[in-house]
């Protein structure tokens, strides 16, 4: 008993570390943001940074999960070249032009567009609960991107746009991911997401802008933190969390990343919310709870049925 419940605590603890370490990510880009460089440059600088260190991690410790089939290249340029490319942007696009809670929100409506997606075309049962979390979490949305008042949904309409596509980009990586790790480690399928989303920020701007920018030293220490503390370490911790909890708690557990975010941006930046916008963050929070406790339901039932069948 005691060890399953140091598990349990391993498993939430590294959690919660990964949703504050990329809350605090969200913080550094702005402040980057704020001083000069673009979303674009910062994209390129992060996964380029990202997927070397991380190379070089692997290459030393864990050679064997460098190895992919050659068959699946083509799968790791969509999913990272495509995919994780396009999220990254629209991400640190959304968080240029509205408050960094505000953003990794409507981001975090991703699950609840795999689930209409699973609906409509995988013909996955439609609960209660579901329709309810498809609700609120439409409503907070809403209520989040400041749709009670014209002046801030004025505001904040480039990344109310953005921020919905990040979401949607969101959803298709992860479905594309979930594919990938099938065959793969989930520290292989994220390293060459990496690696070809670096290819495609390195195309479409300047090959390493970043090495010659002319960047300060504080700039310098915020692209190293977000690379490494924003990206690569979270990624660790989140899969170490998933390890010892389900996954759908472990999703739970990360909502703690926009609360995070909330307060490390008013500490850091002076960036508040109204009233309307936490009431609006706390219904997608509540709708992303409501998914996963009927997505834990759902992979319960046959589990128990078999259990029931086996007496």
């Amino acid at each position: 008993m005691g060890g399953a419940v140091s598990s349990r605590v391993i498993g939430y603890l590294s959690v919660v570390a990964a949703g504050i370490l990329w809350a605090s990510s969200g913080t550094a880009s702005k402040a980057l943001f704020l001083g000069g460089i673009t979303p674009f440059e910062l994209v390129q600088a992060r996964v380029s940074i990202a997927a070397l260190f991380m190379g070089l991690s692997l290459l030393l410790f864990a050679k064997k999960l460098l190895r992919v089939q050659l068959r699946d290249l083509g799968y790791f340029l969509v999913l990272g070249g495509i995919g994780l490319a396009l999220v990254q942007a629209t991400y640190l696009y959304t968080i240029s032009k509205m408050q960094v809670a505000a953003a990794i929100l409507i981001q975090y409506t991703s699950p609840i567009l795999v689930a209409a997606y699973s609906i409509c075309f995988w013909a996955e049962r439609l609960t209660v609960l579901k329709v309810v979390a498809l609700f609120l979490s439409l409503f907070g949305c809403y209520l989040v991107v400041g749709g009670y008042n014209l002046e801030l949904l004025k505001l904040n309409r480039e990344g109310a746009i953005t921020g919905t596509a990040s979401a949607a980009l969101f959803a298709m990586y992860s479905l594309l991911g979930e594919r990938g790790m099938h065959r793969y480690q989930p520290w292989t399928v994220v390293f060459y997401a990496l690696v070809f989303a670096a290819v495609t920020w390195n195309i479409f701007q300047p090959a390493f802008h970043f090495l010659y920018a002319g960047y300060t030293w504080e700039q310098w220490i915020y692209l190293f933190y977000i690379a490494i503390f924003g990206t690569i370490i979270p990624f660790g911790l989140f899969f170490v969390g998933v390890n010892h909890i389900r996954s759908t708690r472990a999703t739970i557990t990360s909502t703690i990343e926009p609360i995070s975010a909330g307060f490390i941006a008013f500490i850091f930046l002076g960036e508040t919310l109204d009233l309307p916008q936490m009431v609006g963050g706390a219904l997608v929070i509540a709708a992303i709870v409501l998914l996963q406790v009927q997505t834990e339901k759902d992979e319960l039932a046959p589990a128990l049925v078999r259990a029931g069948r086996e007496e």
